[in-house]
């Protein structure tokens, strides 16, 4: 799927609604921001919500409470 979009003198532009709704991005969704070297890739940022219970296998309970107390205080900056 190829779609061409127009970059506003702010560097600003939108994410065709089919994507948005595809990768489920809504109002307040953080995304990252990152140079391939070959282009722009945009990828979006978990939520905390979003995470619960996927690092149990990988993690203690303290080590997932200091990452979900890092992700809150980085959510309200």
């Amino acid at each position: 799927m190829t779609e061409e979009v127009l970059v506003t003198r702010k560097g600003q532009t939108t994410i065709p609604a089919s994507l948005r709704k595809k990768y489920k991005i809504s109002e307040g969704t953080r995304l990252k921001v990152q140079d391939t070297g070959s282009g722009i890739l945009f990828k979006k940022v978990p939520s905390t919500i979003e995470l619960i219970g996927s690092g149990a296998k990988h993690a203690t309970v303290e080590d997932m409470k200091r990452r979900l107390d890092e992700m809150r205080r980085e959510e309200n900056e």
